[in-house]
This record gives structure tokens, C-alpha cells and sequence, in this order.
């Protein structure tokens, strides 16, 4: 279940280049299918809510909604501007900034292997936004809308550690009404609904990105979760940028740089050995979503 879930999360920006709406209005719908989805495994497996710990953190929960709301609309205009090999790599920056932040937020010490894989990713970020950004423009835009959506990817996994009594598949829930209703308002505000103009291959496309890639997957990757080890699950979850890559590669064409493929192996090996190689006794930090994927976590 972890691998066809990062495999389906990794497979998400072929799709969002046949769906003909903006990238805000995509998120909305994303969300608003997905919450179909997951309504109907919350109340298939019965599961308690446990409404005193949601509404302990529902302020936390509220603002990290919004945030995954914001997040999605970055990472689909990501795509747009620049290939999606290259706007996955730079959203995967995301892991890095959280290890830069945390100890600012939560008093930790940062080692020296925190150093070095912050400084690796660093140089990878500047490889990937190097290589055809000088006069291309929407290159160079779309590598930054990959890194803001990073930023409130990071947002998202910084916030759900203050809701860690809040059962994951249910604070998803929770997050996904509060991102429909950010989105709601922004949608109607900045030019309304695009429906009209989607083709029968663009509803297929959008059903599917919020039924399978949001509403689907993320009731496979919070069941698999529960059931692996949290190395395990850190190493799996890099199936989805891998998957990202060969897609934009084979499936829609896009030309990749060695240096950014250089670039990329750097954020993705230095972030994977952050997560996993710990010192004896600790298990490495299971990511969870934004929800993307990862998403993770769940990236998208």
C-alpha cells in the first residue's frame, strides 16, 4: 500500500498538464473530492472521532488547512512554469527546511550531520535553479513556486507535531475542510469556475487527481503507516519525487540537465539520510501529509 501510494502521488503532475483550470481552482476541487472520499473510509472503518482532541487543536488544525490549501495551489503552478521533474526537486527542499527550523521553534541542537545536509541540499537548490534559468524566465518562476509551496509543506509538517494526539487519517480530514474553505472564497474572488472549459480527457484528469491521487491515496498511505517502521516508511516515501522524474521524462518528454539530475540526487540523498541514519534507539520520523503525499509525509 506505501509503494502504489507513493508510486500514484509521484504520477500527479502528468495529470495536472491535461487539466485546463487554474491552479487554485484545481486545489479547490482536489479537495472537495478527496473529502468524499475519506468521509466515506472514516465511516466505513467505523473509526471513533475523537472530537475533544480535534477540538483541543482546532486552531492548529485550521491554520495548517489553509496552509495545505495554499501549498497545493503553489505546487500545481510549479508544474505549469517549469518541468515536473525539476518543481518536484525543488519541492522537496520542504525536509530541509524543517530541519533548519525546528530548532528554532522547539530548542533543538543542530548537529553537525544537520549542517552538512542542509548545506548539500543548498547547493542541489542552486544546481537545479542554475542550469537555463538565465533567460528563461518561467524556468526560473516555476523552480519558485516549487520552493514556496515548500515553505508551507514545511508549515504543515512543523504544525502537525502539535496535533500528534490527533489520529492522522482524521486530522487530514479535519485540515482538507479547512483548505476547501480558504479555497472557496479565493476561487469565486479571482475569476470563479473554469468547469466550461474542460474537455472529456480534462474531467477525467481532474477526478482522478482528487479521487485516486488525494481521496484514495491517502487512506492507502494512512492504513500502510500504522503497519511499517518508521525507516521503512521514510525510504518508501522517496518513491514518489523518483517517480515524478521518470514521468516527466518518458511520459510527457521534458528535457532534465545532468547538473540538475546532480542537483536532485543531492536534495534527495542528503534528506533521506537525515531521516533514517539516526543514532541507536531512535526511529526515524514517519512523514505524514500536507496531505500531498507525502504528502508526504506526503509530498503532494
Amino acid at each position: 500500500m506505501m509503494i502504489a501510494s507513493m508510486a500514484v502521488f509521484g504520477t500527479i503532475g502528468v495529470f495536472r498538464a491535461n487539466i485546463n483550470i487554474s491552479s487554485a481552482e484545481l486545489a479547490l476541487y482536489r479537495g472537495v473530492l478527496a473529502l468524499i472520499i475519506i468521509g466515506a473510509f472514516l465511516l466505513f472503518k467505523r473509526q471513533k472521532i475523537d472530537l475533544r482532541a480535534i477540538g483541543k487543536r482546532l486552531p492548529v488544525l485550521i491554520i495548517s488547512g489553509a496552509a495545505i490549501g495554499v501549498n497545493w495551489i503553489l505546487l500545481f503552478e510549479a508544474y505549469r512554469y517549469t518541468t515536473v521533474s525539476v518543481a518536484t526537486l525543488s519541492y522537496y527542499f520542504a525536509p530541509v527546511i524543517v530541519t533548519v527550523v525546528c530548532p528554532i521553534i522547539f530548542k533543538e541542537k543542530m548537529g553537525w550531520k544537520q549542517w552538512v545536509c542542509f548545506g548539500a541540499s543548498t547547493v542541489g537548490i542552486v544546481l537545479i535553479t542554475g542550469v537555463g534559468a538565465l533567460g528563461a524566465g518561467n524556468h526560473l518562476l516555476g523552480i519558485l513556486f516549487g520552493l514556496g509551496a515548500a515553505v508551507f509543506y514545511a508549515t504543515v509538517i512543523i504544525l502537525n507535531k502539535f496535533v500528534r494526539d490527533v489520529d492522522g487519517i482524521q486530522r487530514t480530514f479535519i485540515q482538507f475542510v479547512s483548505a476547501v474553505a480558504v479555497l472557496i472564497p479565493y476561487v469565486i474572488f479571482t475569476g470563479g469556475s473554469g468547469l466550461g472549459s474542460l474537455d472529456g480527457g480534462g474531467w477525467a484528469c481532474l477526478l482522478v487527481v482528487g479521487l485516486i491521487h488525494t481521496g484514495v491515496t491517502y487512506c492507502l498511505y494512512f492504513t500502510a503507516i500504522k503497519e511499517l517502521p518508521g525507516q521503512k516508511a521514510a525510504i518508501l516515501s522517496y518513491i514518489d519525487p523518483l517517480v515524478a522524474v521518470l514521468c516527466s521524462v518518458i511520459i510527457l518528454h521534458e528535457q532534465i540537465e545532468p547538473l540538475q539530475i546532480v542537483g536532485g540526487v543531492l536534495i534527495l540523498g542528503f534528506t533521506l539520510w537525515n531521516e533514517i541514519d539516526l543514532p541507536k534507539g531512535r526511529r526515524a520520523k514517519r512523514k505524514e501529509p500536507q496531505a500531498e503525499n507525502s504528502e508526504s509525509n506526503i509530498s503532494n
